[in-house]
């Protein structure tokens, strides 16, 4: 009998080794998977395992300090406390309590309400600012109520300080949240938002060397989000913690006490500037702008109300009148006209001019203050006669002029290196010819040598110009900063002087000059000469600079008579025979340079050389108090 095999069982059996290599496919492609993941892509599952128990929280780096001259601390950190949630943990009926505990007003309850119910997706387990530098009251009833506060943690940060507050201001400058352009422009510098930048002065220019490096730890938290200890934190590998790198200090050539001399000195007035350096190294000793602003304000956020303040003063307190404001420098650019006239061979020491108050040019009086008979150059500086320099100007010519300003450094930035220095500027021939063709005439020259016209410069190019003028002829770069110390007191980096150039003047000319300055407070005509103090010899150049009288609206309450008044100039050196200082001070509408200029100028200088200078009191210091009564 011939068997013969049933049609269904070949096909069965052919099912039955498909499905046989189906399942060993399956299975070694699991053995894969499984063997991919548990020993090539290990770590990327650990770290997920990880972050569902560890929380990474960021740890700031300090900020370097700032000191002046003599160590004395002008900015530096205190702590600050900041209280962050993560609303996918917070509980929102207890919102109410978590507002009052902060202390927030209705505006900013609401705010953060919205904030809160807003976010979603992975947004909700992301830590959101509830309140920046809350108070100790507040800090304690978040420590006392945690457990009630699922997903709140308060987190330490420093926070900028400057003990000095408005003083120095402008040149220190100020922080202020990163914001959405700072995070794209600084994209591989790992700034984070609510972080704070360097905005203006040295803040800014040296952001790179005073910014630390941010650390973070990775700390256990529990299902509502609390993290659950940070008692160990100190022992934690370099898995789980990465310790942050605090910011290099910065040692200023500044000298905060005479900083406060020239502050006591402004008392009364409303808006000014000074500076003084080093007529040997052109180490800027002071930089003051007046009115100002505290920093620490600026740091922490202006109130509306005080921020609509300062932008309506007249005064103008955000400006930088040192470096950032330019004016006409009036009679004290006369030294550079003079210098100008004799190195070209126009004029010497016996030249004359006869001064009857006035000087024609075509249909045009040009006037002078006072009468002063025949004059010399050296006493048309000492007197300030403007018939001298106006005879000199139409010799001279305006461009001779302008190249000595130029290589005084005037019309040039000084390269100081913070806040957006104006050049200034000194008039040529050409500038006319291609602003006003065919418009220059003479006058503009006249006007120009007494610093008036179109001639602007800063306060700080005026006193790196005199400092020329009293050390022989040499102008140096300002200096601010003196050295880069690290977080231990140890020096990484010093700055040495750095000169600019050599002025290219005969020496005998610029002892002329000095000569006439020294007798601008010396002599008994001399301009200044009520200013005169007992303990130091000041030499100098007073100026009452012209400015344009604006007629306002009557029912303008910012309208004010000293608006309207010419600004007040004094630039020299002390002491006159030996130099160490050159001071420039500036009252904006102050009338007179002699009389409201000039007095504080010898304030400041008498406190500085019997006060405030380090070392030995110089000679004529010493012989003062040798000749006063003992007490």
């Amino acid at each position: 009998m011939e068997l013969v095999q049933k049609p269904g069982l070949g096909e069965l059996r052919e099912r039955v080794r498909f499905m046989g290599v189906f399942a060993f496919l399956a299975i070694a492609v699991l053995i894969g998977r499984v063997f991919y993941i548990q020993i090539l892509d290990s770590a990327a599952w650990i770290q997920i395992a990880e972050d569902n128990v560890l929380r990474r929280v960021d740890l700031p780096s300090t900020r370097g300090m700032i000191r002046d001259a003599h160590g004395r601390v002008i900015a530096a950190n205190r702590p600050s406390y900041n209280v962050y949630v993560i609303p996918g943990y917070f509980r929102i009926e207890g919102f109410a309590r978590f507002a009052d505990y902060l202390g927030l007003n209705r505006d900013e309850r609401d705010r953060l309400e919205a904030r809160m119910r807003s976010a979603e997706g992975s947004r909700r387990f992301q830590h959101l600012l509830g309140r920046a530098d809350i108070d100790r009251e507040a800090l304690a009833l978040i420590e006392t109520h945690r457990a009630e506060l699922p997903g709140v943690s308060v987190i330490a940060t420093p926070v900028r300080q400057y003990p000095f507050g408005e003083l120095a201001s402008h040149a220190l400058g100020f922080l202020n949240e990163v914001n959405a352009d700072d995070l794209r422009e600084f994209a591989g510098r790992d700034y984070r938002a609510g972080e704070r930048i360097g905005r203006s002065g040295l803040e800014q220019a040296w952001e790179s060397i005073l910014r630390g490096r941010r650390g973070w730890v990775r700390l256990e938290h529990d299902v509502r989000g609390l993290l659950i200890s940070r008692d160990s934190m100190a022992g934690l590998g370099p898995d789980r913690r990465r310790e942050p790198v605090p910011g290099r200090d910065l040692v200023l050539t500044l000298d905060m006490e005479l900083m406060r001399a020239i502050d006591r000195a402004f008392r009364g007035k409303p808006s000014g500037a000074a500076a003084v350096v080093d007529v040997r190294t052109g180490r800027v000793l002071a930089l003051y702008s007046r009115p100002s602003i505290d920093p620490n304000l600026m740091t922490t956020g202006i109130p509306a109300l005080l921020s609509h303040e300062i932008d309506e003063n007249p005064y103008r307190p955000r400006i930088d009148k040192t470096i950032y404001e330019s004016y006409f420098p009036g009679s004290t650019f006369k030294p550079f006209t003079a210098l100008a006239g004799l190195q070209a061979g126009l004029i010497d020491a016996r030249s004359q001019v006869t001064c009857t108050g006035r000087h024609e040019l075509g249909h045009r009086v040009f006037r002078c203050k006072h009468v002063h008979g025949v004059v010399s150059l050296h006493r048309a500086i000492v007197e300030s006669c403007n018939v001298f320099f106006y005879t000199l100007a139409e010799a001279v010519t305006m461009d001779r002029i302008a190249n000595m300003a130029f290589e005084f450094g005037l019309g040039r930035r000084s390269g100081i290196g913070i806040n957006q220095e104006t050049p200034g500027f000194i008039p040529t021939r050409a500038w006319y010819a291609q602003n006003y063709p065919g418009q220059f005439r003479i006058g503009h020259t006249l006007n120009t040598a007494i610093g008036q016209g179109n001639t602007r410069v800063t306060v700080l190019q005026l006193a790196m110009a005199y400092a020329a003028l009293a050390n022989g002829g040499t102008l140096f770069v300002p200096q601010l900063v003196d050295r880069v110390e690290g977080p231990d007191g140890d020096t990484i980096q010093t700055f040495p002087p750095t000169i600019r150039r050599h002025v290219a003047v005969d020496p005998a000319y610029l002892a002329m000059i000095d000569s006439a300055l020294a007798g601008v407070i010396g002599e008994q005509a001399g301009t200044a000469h009520a200013a005169q103090i007992a303990e130091v010899d000041v030499a100098g150049k007073t100026g009452t600079a012209q400015v344009s009288r604006i007629v306002r609206d009557p029912t303008d309450p910012r309208r004010s008579w000293s608006t309207q008044r010419d600004h007040a100039w004094f630039a020299g050196f002390a002491p006159a025979q030996n130099p160490e200082i050159a001071i420039v001070l500036l009252v904006e509408h102050g009338g007179s340079g002699g009389h409201e200029a000039a007095p504080l100028v010898t304030q400041v200088v008498r406190e500085y050389f019997t006060r405030i200078r380090p070392g030995a009191p110089i000679p004529s210091v010493a012989a003062f108090r040798a000749r006063q009564p003992q007490r």
